[in-house]
């Protein structure tokens, strides 16, 4: 059962914006054959609104694991989460990123929740997931940790 659910999917100005390949695919393609241009301008499109619709990747938190997109870490080996917003986010996505990192970051996601890895045989040092509800993400990751540690901290 999941505890906390959450899929990154690409903002509304996304899809808006690649829009723009419409006119970039029927300016190649019209002066050729016009009905070709508008089939394919649309067929472009189409597929670009697909993969941003199929690759938005899911973060979940059910009573043993924390999974974001393909990769999952036991619960038991993370430390205590951590939000940042805003300015702080920046930062963690840059500056104060370490290139060891495990990353589940979109642009178009200001927020990131930081997932200490606690687990001395991963060479990720953290995970630096986006989410657009930090703070419930951390909420649940807590409680989710405190009541799947053995000593039942």
């Amino acid at each position: 059962m999941d505890l906390y659910r959450e899929r990154l999917w690409a903002t509304p100005w996304l899809f808006i914006s690649t829009i723009l390949v419409v006119p970039a695919v029927m300016l190649v393609f019209a002066p050729i054959n016009f009905t070709v241009g508008v089939v394919l301008a649309i067929v472009f499109y189409a597929a670009i609104v697909v993969a941003l619709l199929v690759s938005a990747p899911v973060i979940r938190v059910t009573s043993d694991e924390l999974k974001a997109g393909h990769a999952s870490i036991p619960l038991e080996f993370i430390g205590e989460p951590k939000a940042f917003r805003a300015e702080e986010a920046t930062l963690e996505r840059g500056q104060r990123l370490d290139a060891r990192a495990w990353l589940l970051i979109r642009g178009w996601i200001k927020p990131v929740v930081k997932v200490p890895v606690l687990d001395v045989d991963d060479p990720a040092p953290y995970w630096l997931i986006s989410t657009r509800n930090p703070d419930q993400l951390v909420r649940v990751l807590d409680e989710a940790r405190r009541s799947s540690s053995p000593l039942g901290d």
